[in-house]
């Protein structure tokens, strides 16, 4: 991820919604040679698809709404966030000595599934590789990895797969192209002792080589792990084009037709990625995701405690949703393996809303209304048997009227969800500016309220 807060955020966040020397032989030696002929099968790859077979491939993905980001390596040991080899312009040779110090003995890849299933999260995306080049998977491409650098030598990604696919989460995973680790980048400063890295470039001449090792190991996350979407990022590197984006979109589709990608790979993906924010009005026409952290960090930061309270967290969700778009909500779990807690209660409270109302979530479409409605958020669904509007109300009416202005259709069922799961049935009244439900003097919901509407005829909104 880029850092929070950081000028590279604002710098490509627009482009990313609109469309977006010297090293250690640790890496880059073995890269060549592992990977050169993955390199020579893909030239330039089409990277059309159908409308149909686009549907096909997103349907899970535009139903689910709601994932777990996860930024986990070996940045957890100094615990200054994900950016601290650049922040804290640290020399690849002391970086890797995190890597030795990283045994994250109390990791348990079960009860990190569970935290995600109980939030009501329907994917989990976890850094396979992020901008410090660490690779937190089993790869033969580098010895810089998880399983050989350190003292731990367990593959944290394998255990996660295992566990999605027993709880039936989605997996997935995070990967960095810009490295700055690798031998075949260089960094911006290059200072022996005070180097800062972002954004890399290419060292002249290594550029193959670099996207023979990258290859070689989007493979190796392929075959092993059967990830159902690969969230790239760090293509703001020098050098990066949108052609090189496409080329490597082509050739992951050759490997798996049905993998989701991002855009962030660059000059090609499925969906739009906005960054720590949610479009005013969405991004009608484009499927998108927003990545947000809990706190103001990515990876564990034991200095940052500025916690997003659950009901800002649920209120985002909800208006994401009414937008026609996914939210994925991170975690950074530290250096031992341990998720933090505030993180964990707080998804813990989203979960419990969702139990209760998650229909209004799931498998929903935006809102048809073109302005926000003054007292929440609505989402939509279409079946063969006609429209329902899922009314999610922040702002309870204190006489007991909700009005849904513009809204022209007679109702033919309206009611509220509840703890209980019985549906309370509510009387509503067409006047000529829309539809009056009257509603109980007590909220059912201090976070969210949700009123269900079923229309009658098609759907008729000014």
């Amino acid at each position: 991820m880029e850092q929070t807060n950081s000028i590279y955020s604002k710098m490509i966040y627009y482009g990313r919604i609109l469309f977006a020397v010297i090293g250690l032989s640790v890496t880059g030696l073995v890269a060549a040679n592992a990977a050169q002929q993955v390199n020579n099968t893909v030239g330039k790859t089409n990277t059309k698809t159908t409308a149909k077979q686009s549907d096909a491939r997103m349907a899970w993905w535009q139903d689910a709404r709601f994932g777990m980001f996860i930024h986990w390596g070996i940045y957890a040991v100094p615990a200054h966030a994900e950016w601290y080899m650049t922040n804290g312009h640290v020399p690849r040779g002391k970086y890797e000595e995190y890597a030795k110090q990283f045994d994250p003995t109390k990791f348990n890849a079960d009860q990190w599934v569970k935290i995600a299933k109980e939030a009501g999260m329907k994917y989990l995306v976890i850094t396979s590789k992020h901008h410090d080049g660490f690779c937190m998977f089993n790869t033969k491409a580098t010895s810089y990895n998880v399983v050989k650098a350190t003292p731990w030598h367990k593959d944290p990604l394998l255990a996660l797969s295992r566990a999605c696919h027993r709880y039936g989460v989605r997996f997935c995973v995070y990967y960095s192209i810009m490295d700055w680790h690798s031998p075949d980048q260089l960094a911006a400063n290059p200072d022996a002792e005070n180097p800062t890295y972002n954004p890399t470039s290419f060292v002249p001449g290594k550029k193959e080589a670099y996207i023979a090792y990258m290859k070689a190991e989007l493979k190796e996350l392929i075959d092993q792990y059967h990830p159902a979407l690969i969230w790239f990022d760090g293509e703001w590197m020098n050098g990066w084009t949108d052609q090189d984006g496409r080329n490597l979109y082509g050739y992951l589709r050759s490997l798996d037709p049905k993998l989701i990608i991002n855009n962030r790979i660059k000059g090609a993906g499925d969906y739009e990625t906005p960054e720590q924010q949610i479009p005013p009005n969405g991004l009608p026409g484009h499927d998108w995701e927003t990545c947000m952290t809990i706190n103001g960090s990515w990876g564990y930061n034991a200095e940052d405690h500025n916690w997003k309270s659950a009901d800002t967290l649920l209120h985002n969700l909800i208006d994401i949703a009414s937008k026609g778009g996914n939210y994925l909500l991170n975690v950074g779990p530290d250096a031992t393996g341990v998720i933090p807690q505030p993180e964990v209660q707080r998804l813990k409270e989203m979960g419990a809303w969702l139990k209760i109302n998650g229909q209004a979530i799931y498998g929903t479409m935006a809102s048809p209304f073109t302005e926000q409605l003054p007292w929440g958020r609505c989402t939509r669904e279409t079946t063969t048997e006609g429209t329902t509007l899922n009314l999610l109300v922040f702002d309870w009416p204190k006489d007991g009227k909700l009005f849904v202005p513009k809204l022209k259709n007679p109702i033919a069922d309206a009611y509220l969800l509840t703890v209980s799961g019985e549906h309370k049935q509510l009387k509503t009244v067409n006047s000529n500016d829309g539809v009056i439900i009257f509603v109980p003097p007590v909220a059912p919901d201090k976070i969210a309220s949700v009123i269900v509407l079923k229309i009658k005829g098609a759907l008729q909104v000014e």
